[in-house]
């Protein structure tokens, strides 16, 4: 194999793992709306997006079960840093495919979500579908860190920022949960920073 063929081999596989295995929408897709019902500090609400971005771009974020390893880290990070997106003129949402019911416990637990962020039940993938994310059975018996079985699909953990256009500014996957944060946050403020340099 010549140097050329491997460095563009080398190139692909880099993007390989920095992406998503799937064909969720990219940059300047149009993200669909969304009403769904949701939970904050344990209260359920209906949220909508179109909503939501009359204030501001929105990260929607998938993630594959409330009170698993990867989403608790995700959704910890997420409320911990809640202020700073808030600065940067941004919400956050997440959405899996989770019943209300463990919504309500996940998004009022001071460990995880802790009343900050609103989450969203998607329960027949629909929403995930929609954003181009696939949605899997989860193998039965597989509980959950509270030691409750999981009994619902799940989809992969991937994120869009959304501006308030309505459109994908980008779209974040295949990357661990803190850095899938960290990412966000990113491309938010870079956001606001672009916006202030045009006003």
């Amino acid at each position: 194999m010549n140097k050329s063929v491997a460095g563009a081999v080398l190139a692909l596989s880099a993007a390989w793992l920095a992406w998503p295995a799937h064909a969720a929408l990219k940059e300047g897709d149009i993200a669909p709306d969304f009403r769904l019902q949701a939970s904050q500090a344990g209260k359920p609400f209906h949220y909508a997006l179109k909503d939501a971005l009359r204030k501001g771009p929105v990260v929607v974020y998938f993630y594959p079960s409330a009170f698993t390893n990867g989403c608790n880290v995700q959704a910890h990070l997420f409320a911990q840093n809640v202020e700073k997106f808030a600065a940067a003129g941004a919400s956050i949402v997440g959405v899996s495919l989770d019943s209300i019911a463990r919504l309500n416990d996940f998004s009022a637990d001071p460990q995880f979500c802790a009343g900050k962020i609103p989450v969203a039940s998607d329960a027949d993938g629909k929403v995930a579908r929609a954003f181009d994310l696939p949605v899997t059975e989860v193998p039965a018996g597989r509980k959950d860190t509270r030691g409750i079985e999981i009994d619902h699909a799940r989809t992969e953990r991937t994120t869009f920022v959304v501006t308030p256009d309505g459109r994908v500014a980008a779209t974040v996957g295949g990357v661990s949960p803190d850095q899938n944060v960290r990412k966000a946050l990113e491309i938010v403020q870079q956001l606001a920073a672009t916006k202030g340099r045009k006003s």
